[in-house]
């Protein structure tokens, strides 16, 4: 039997919780995407298939002022920009999906950015 991989084992954990938990109207999926040197947020209603608010380190709006950041630094930014994306368009609460990443470092950072700014979840 052949070894799994780090990125097999993330994705075998992200496809186990995404069987469970799906976003809705009321309720849409915050999900979280994490490469090497960037990190992707999206507030996601699965019943539409239609994504809400989007934010990442590559969005324009966040660029410029990122240049002398540390990654958990931005993975906070990028939280507060999607909060504040998905809060504009009359979202209040969100199912948080890590993306079979532990929650830890940059993950719990947006989580936690995201928090404070006021998503609930």
């Amino acid at each position: 039997m052949a070894k799994e991989t780090r990125t097999q084992g993330r994705i075998r954990r992200h496809e186990r919780v995404r069987r469970k938990v799906h976003g809705t109207a009321d309720r849409p999926r915050l999900n979280v995407f994490r490469s090497l040197a960037h990190i992707y947020a999206q507030v996601i209603n699965d019943v539409d298939g239609s994504t809400i608010a989007a934010a990442s380190t590559l969005d324009p709006a966040l660029r410029e002022s990122l240049s002398s950041l540390t990654k958990i630094d931005e993975a906070k930014e990028v939280g507060k920009l999607v909060a504040q994306r998905a809060k504009e368009k009359g979202v209040e609460s969100v199912v948080f999906v890590r993306g079979g990443y532990q929650y830890h470092g940059r993950v719990k950072a947006l989580a936690d950015a995201s928090r404070e700014s006021g998503l609930n979840f």
